[in-house]
């Protein structure tokens, strides 16, 4: 199967690209410089000339805090860009992946999400992401799209990284203590993602890490796995103040019969830790 890659020069995308040639597809890949989402015609002309079984578009916006004074820029690749690749790959026959997040709700719920739960996003980033969703299920009948959350990963900013970059020149650190969520390993959603294009289960599809635990817990897990002395504080989010709200509760799971699961958050976290190891020596 013939696999193209959108958003391959980010933390998922790299792995996306390794997991889906390891399953042995066919795999090309395309970072923002060769392949912007945002331009119609060029996605057109691309998915043509590469006429791909499948595209998965991990290509996003990914600034929570800044789509909040600029939805617009971030509309143009999470909402329309999105639109642009599910409708190209229509055209060239191929099924689309889009890369969805657990910020399309509100943390209201209490309890872990599940498929058929109604999206109500607070911030401009979870509009922007919702309105991916929509316009990938219009464009492309034959579309999957997979929320996770709290991605890391080697390759990208993120949570664990800027932790212990912290750790590095002070010996506290500050973290919210109500958000919880699933944070998840980009290494373990891109093997889910390809189990997943290699069957026809269309739809929405919640694959992030088993288990959930605040920003606090993870934070205090990092260090803990990482064998680096730094005090955790913990804070609301009232008063850490950022500009984009975020869920309190925005752990995923999944009520599919056929669900692919993925390992809990702290394996994750330890696969990373060691691959980040790996990666420096």
């Amino acid at each position: 199967m013939k696999v193209l890659v959108a958003g391959a020069a980010g933390m998922l995308g790299r792995d996306l690209m390794l997991a889906a040639g390891n399953a042995g597809h066919d795999v090309v890949g395309y970072g923002r410089a060769e392949l912007d989402v945002t331009d119609a015609a060029a996605v057109d002309r691309k998915l043509d000339l590469e006429r791909p079984d499948v595209v998965i578009n991990s290509a996003a916006w990914t600034d929570v805090d800044g789509a909040e004074s600029a939805e617009e820029g971030a509309f143009a690749v999470n909402g329309t860009g999105a639109g642009n690749v599910a409708a190209a790959a229509a055209k060239a026959g191929a099924s689309v992946v889009y890369v969805s997040t657990d910020y399309v709700f509100d943390g209201a719920k209490g309890e872990p999400y599940v498929e058929s739960d109604q999206p109500a996003p607070l911030s401009a980033y979870g509009r922007t992401k919702l309105a991916g969703e929509e316009a990938t299920a219009a464009a492309n009948k034959r579309h999957y799209v997979v929320r996770s959350a709290g991605l890391f990963g080697i390759g990208g900013t993120n949570f664990v990284d800027t932790m212990l970059r912290l750790a590095e020149t002070q010996n506290e650190v500050l973290v919210v203590r109500d958000q919880i969520g699933s944070p998840t390993y980009t290494w373990h959603l891109a093997y889910g993602i390809v189990r997943l294009i290699e069957g026809l289960e269309y739809g929405i599809h919640h694959m992030a890490a088993a288990g959930q635990c605040s920003w606090y817990e993870f934070a205090r897990e990092i260090f803990e796995q990482a064998k680096v002395e730094c005090k955790v504080l913990s804070v609301s989010t009232a008063e850490f103040g950022r500009p984009a709200a975020r869920p309190p509760f925005s752990a995923l799971t999944s009520q599919r019969e056929h669900a692919i699961e993925l390992p809990s958050w702290q394996d994750g976290l330890a696969g990373y830790l060691a691959q980040r190891e790996a990666e420096e020596n």
